[in-house]
């Protein structure tokens, strides 16, 4: 009998989805668990696995569809097998939970509905059969928790049935044997996110394109440390929040606008210089990758415009509220990965622009001055650029130009 495909409900607040890509086309052959579709909701994009193994009979929404919650999508079956007659979009049967309702049943015959990854994953690793768990979430969905206490309960099934076999109650301590031969548990797959496949291609793309090379130096942020101490409150009343990212950026466009070679791209008839200065910054998602939103015109914005502009960009991003041009255009990329603690980095050029720069966290360290020992806030910088454009001098002066901004901020 075929199996329905239903739009699960991915939290408690979400309501709805949009079908960004079907993992499988009509007629393919699927396993159960294996991701069939992607489906993005306000706050995150997730794989929808298979809810059974066999045929993908139909698909009833296409992409770029938004539906609700407890919509019919797809029928999986074997080959050839009837659908059931009647509207075939019609919302799934599974009712959304009622109190006091009946908890499902379980066996053969049961219908699982939709599986999360992690339950798909925790049941190919112990070799479970998820129609055999009863499931507590809504709609009889089971969750990470229901797995647990399956497992859990299989394992004080075990040990009765030893103590029986063994001629002893279930309390009393086994007798003394030989220890088994431990045989370590199988790997764990976690599945490839749509996001993180993009930016595998994209990085390996890079490396195989570009010749790299990195040149680092440091700057002394002091004049900057003090600007932004004296100046955060101001900015706060203009609705900003003031932060490194800002003058980094600052002291990018100046350098550009100097070394415009850096603003550029390689092509087989020569190398393309862009006119205008988008700078590109590299903003974390977290464990789902990272993004790079683009400042469009740059070296039009005073700081107060940059700092406005990267507070909405950056907070946009996390809440996958962009729009696609948001993160097309650049020409050049800042990546600030200081923030996480990190001293240097050696980031990887992002296709088609000439260099990345880098920007390490902010540390106290002796420094000698004037031939005297001196305490000053140091950030190493660095840029990785493309070979083919930059020769190893011109990198240096560009950075140079970069650590001078700084440096003698006012």
């Amino acid at each position: 009998m075929p199996v329905q495909v239903i739009m699960p409900q991915l939290g408690e607040s979400v309501l709805e989805g949009t079908i960004t890509k079907w993992l499988k086309a009509r007629g393919e052959r699927v396993s159960e668990y294996e991701p069939l579709l992607e489906v993005n909701t306000d706050k995150v994009d997730t794989e929808i696995p298979s809810p059974a193994a066999g045929v993908l009979l139909d698909i009833l929404v296409s992409e770029g569809t938004t539906v609700q919650a407890g919509s019919l999508l797809a029928w999986i079956g074997e080959a050839g097998e009837p659908l059931p007659t009647g509207d075939r979009t019609q919302a799934a049967v599974q009712p959304p939970p009622i109190a006091g309702q009946a908890a499902p049943p379980t066996g053969p015959g049961r219908e699982l509905g939709f599986i999360s990854p992690v339950v798909a994953r925790m049941a190919a690793e112990h070799g479970i059969d998820l129609k055999e768990v009863p499931g507590t979430g809504q709609g009889g969905r089971i969750t990470k928790k229901d797995v647990q206490a399956y497992l859990e309960q299989l394992k004080v099934e075990g040990e009765q049935v030893v103590g029986a076999d063994l001629g002893v109650s279930p309390s009393a301590p086994p007798p003394p044997t030989s220890p088994a031969p431990v045989t370590p548990p199988a790997p764990s797959l976690l599945p490839m996110t749509p996001i993180r496949r993009m930016i595998a291609e994209h990085m390996v793309l890079s490396k195989h394109t570009s010749p790299h090379v990195t040149t680092v130096m440091e700057a002394d942020m002091s004049r900057v440390v003090a600007h932004r101490e004296a100046n955060k409150a101001v900015f706060a009343r203009d609705g900003a929040n003031l932060t490194f990212t800002a003058y980094l950026i600052s002291a990018v466009v100046t350098a550009l606008k100097a070394y415009s070679i850096v603003n550029s791209s390689w092509s087989e008839e020569g190398v393309v210089l862009h006119r205008p200065i988008n700078i590109g910054m590299a903003t974390s998602l977290g464990e789902e990758g990272l993004i790079v939103p683009v400042i469009k015109n740059a070296d039009s914005l005073s700081l107060l415009g940059l700092a406005r502009l990267i507070n909405d960009l950056s907070n946009r991003a996390r809440l996958k509220k962009l729009q696609p041009d948001e993160v097309k255009g650049g020409t050049f990329t800042l990546t600030n990965h200081g923030t996480s603690g990190s001293l240097f980095a050696t980031p990887i050029i992002n296709q088609p622009q000439c260099a990345i720069m880098g920007a390490g966290v902010i540390q106290k360290r002796v420094m000698v001055i004037n031939d005297a020992i001196a305490i000053r806030p140091m950030m190493y910088i660095s840029l990785t650029f493309d070979h083919r454009i930059l020769d190893g001098a011109i990198a240096d002066i560009f950075l140079g130009k970069v650590v001078e901004s700084l440096q003698n901020w006012s």
